[in-house]
């Protein structure tokens, strides 16, 4: 297992716990404080913990070696991890926007001040935590924990639009009840905006579609570097789990002999991993340089 594998699967386990504790205070808040958009705000964190349970699960799939069952490795179960948690983002914003409108239509309390003082703390905690999971998560080019720092994100928002919707539930007393259950129902649009944010690049990732020119440029100008290559084609990068793959043809001398070509194509393997750590694994097809 990698040492960006490792550092993902604990930036996991830390949202896991931080989101249970979450979820008891809010619902438990939201319950006694009469507030429906800080209930719906800890069934979002609860759909949280789920989300670091299956990047964590995706991550230690993902790091298995190749075996006879699955020659190309697990890495894509790191990308399928990211689309399960987007799945359930947008099957928490469907929840929260049915049990909003049941909310608006049914005549309920104003809620509590105190909910506010809760939300504030959620805020702060969750903020912190988003930030510090999407610079891992872009750090060791993870799709699935990229995608949990926006389930965090998400908190955020459901969080502010909570504080939002009780402060004009209690400014506007009588009458406005339900501020805060409509601000429950535009958190969980945002969600599903975020929610299909975290799918797209899970489904490039599954579909391995090319990385930016920056990653090919990298990898090409490694190759090319190599004494002994005339030319390069049909270079090929994907990403499987948190490593890239390169397939590419090297020309080379037409007069070569096949050893030499052998020891040629294992220099450009060499470069190009060096020269790009994110490369797991290269393919080298060579061939004869042809100057016409």
């Amino acid at each position: 297992m990698s040492e960006g594998t490792r550092l993902g699967i604990r930036t996991a386990q830390v949202g896991m716990l931080i989101n249970t504790v979450l979820a008891a205070v809010k619902i438990l808040a939201g319950v006694f404080g009469r507030s429906y958009a800080l209930i719906a705000d800890g069934v979002e964190s609860t759909a949280d913990i789920f989300s670091s349970l299956i990047v964590w699960g995706g991550l230690r799939i993902a790091s298995r070696s190749a075996d006879d069952a699955y020659p190309f490795g697990y890495g894509k179960a790191e990308a399928l991890a990211a689309a399960a948690v987007a799945l359930l983002l947008l099957a928490a914003a469907i929840g929260i926007a049915v049990e909003s409108v049941r909310e608006i239509v049914t005549p309920h309390h104003t809620p509590r001040p105190f909910t506010l003082a809760v939300l504030v703390g959620v805020i702060l905690v969750k903020e912190v935590l988003f930030r510090r999971v999407v610079q891992i998560g872009t750090d060791v080019g993870s799709t699935a924990v990229r995608a949990d720092a926006l389930h965090h994100r998400s908190d955020v928002i459901t969080s502010a639009a909570a504080f939002i919707g009780i402060s004009i539930a209690l400014i506007g007393g009588p009458g406005w009840e339900s501020a805060d259950d409509w601000a429950a129902l535009a958190a969980a649009t945002i969600i599903v905006y975020n929610g299909v944010g975290i799918l797209r690049p899970a489904i490039h990732d599954l579909m391995d579609r090319a990385p930016g020119e920056e990653m090919r440029g990298r990898v090409a100008a490694a190759a090319r570097g190599v004494p002994g290559v005339c030319a390069i084609e049909k270079l090929k990068v994907r990403k499987a789990g948190l490593g890239y793959y390169v397939d590419l043809h090297v020309q080379a001398d037409p007069t070569l002999p096949l050893h030499a070509a052998h020891v040629l194509s294992g220099m450009v393997k060499s470069a190009i991993r060096q020269a790009v750590p994110e490369v797991a694994g290269v393919l080298i097809h060579m061939e004869p340089f042809d100057q016409r």
